[in-house]
């Protein structure tokens, strides 16, 4: 029986990253919140701007904006003259007025009820287990337009919290105009060690066989109740374990899934169950020490071998290609080789699909078990480049492919 090789490789890390992101919310909601005088006080408005402004350039650009939640829903509306950035003004005279008037009320039944700009923790009944999502909203979010979904599922020993910082998938959203949803995992302890059953993969979740593919259909359903979720838009991806759960909502979900991004996870089953085509866009790195590239056994966190025998990308990329009816050679595209990083990234396109489908592998030559275009959060993961930015290929990949029946 296969099992999970990361479970004890994330433990720390995800203790870390929650730390870290907990400290730099609290600094930004004291210097907007803490005690009336904020608003009162030029020298705090001023803190908090330039907290703001990461890049000191005068003005807070909307990415920017998604890396603090509260403070964006405070600031909604704010740039007044739409240039695409908050001035100092500007952002002065929205947190005043935010500390003068009163949240308005949510209407019942519709769908901003409850649901407005930021995080938002959600919990749904499978089976006898309760589960819980996490959703990002952008402020670009219109509740009155049918919106698209991303499914981020976290890597084996890891949690929201760490792909959150791993992937910045939040301030994609906030760009391309997305809701972005954190599902977690269950293990022995609640927001630590948790992993998901991707089929043959991976740790307690696959031995316990937890229904993550039902979690992910009724979160989808929960989801649906509180936003206007465009259900032809609805796409996943994940690293590690988290991309082997992507593949396989792609396979046994194809009927509400559009397209999959997997990053450093393969396949882990014979082949796909896909009632109708699932376009796929699958990275990995040829250096990957934890999920290697030809398959087999990795290295675990301490440096021993790993305990899941993994399958191969290449397998992973011809079942796809048999199954969505593909063609049986590659276009093969070298990337521009734009950074200095000792990495080269190959794009290999199996297209003429079944309703258009096409199965995309993008080849990092020397990568490691990282997410292209973000540095790696702790040094054992290998090297991530610098040339691509896995971010926005999928989001250009999500966008071409919408569910076709």
């Amino acid at each position: 029986m296969k099992e999970t090789f990361f479970r004890n490789g994330m433990i720390s890390v995800s203790s870390l990253l929650f730390m870290k992101g907990l400290v730099s919310t609290l600094l930004v909601v004291f210097s907007f919140f803490s005690a009336n005088s904020t608003a009162q006080d030029g020298s705090r408005l001023r803190l908090g701007f330039e907290r703001l402004d990461g890049d000191g350039n005068g003005g807070i650009s909307l990415a920017e904006l998604e890396t603090a939640p509260q403070a964006a829903l405070r600031l909604k509306g704010a740039d007044t003259n739409d240039d695409g950035t908050i001035s100092f003004p500007e952002f002065a005279t929205a947190i005043v007025r935010s500390m003068e008037t009163p949240s308005p009320s949510p209407v019942p039944g519709s769908h901003n009820e409850g649901f407005g700009v930021g995080d938002h923790t959600r919990k749904v009944n499978v089976g006898n287990l309760e589960r819980r999502y996490q959703v990002h909203v952008p402020s670009s979010y219109d509740p009155d337009q049918p919106t698209p979904v991303v499914i981020v599922f976290h890597g084996g020993g890891g949690n929201p919290q760490s792909m959150i910082q791993l992937t910045g998938m939040n301030a994609k959203s906030g760009v391309a105009g997305f809701l972005v949803v954190y599902p977690y995992g269950t293990g022995p302890e609640l927001d630590r060690r948790l992993t998901f059953n991707g089929g043959e993969c991976c740790g307690s979740a696959m031995h316990n066989d937890v229904n993550d593919v039902g979690f992910t259909s009724a979160l989808l359903d929960d989801l649906a109740t509180v936003a206007n979720v465009d259900e032809d838009r609805i796409y996943a991806t994940g690293l590690s374990n988290g991309g082997i759960m992507a593949h396989y909502v792609g396979s046994e979900l194809a009927d509400r899934i559009a397209a999959i991004a997997p990053v450093g996870g393969p396949l882990m089953m014979e082949a796909p169950n896909n009632v109708r085509p699932v376009p796929v866009m699958h990275f990995h790195g040829t250096g990957d020490a934890f999920a290697p590239f030809n398959g087999g056994f990795g290295q675990n966190a301490a440096g021993g071998r790993g305990v899941t025998d993994f399958r191969s990308v290449e397998h992973t990329v011809q079942q796809w290609v048999k199954a969505n009816g593909c063609s049986g050679e590659p276009v093969v595209e070298p990337l521009p080789d734009s950074a200095d990083d000792g990495m080269t990234v190959v794009r290999k396109t199996w297209g003429n699909g079944t309703n258009d489908s096409e199965v995309v592998l993008i080849e990092i030559e020397g990568g490691g078990h990282t997410w292209p275009g973000k540095q790696p959060t702790v040094a054992l993961l290998g090297a991530s480049t610098m040339d691509i930015s896995a971010n926005d290929l999928m989001w250009e990949f999500f966008q071409k492919h919408p569910r076709r029946k």
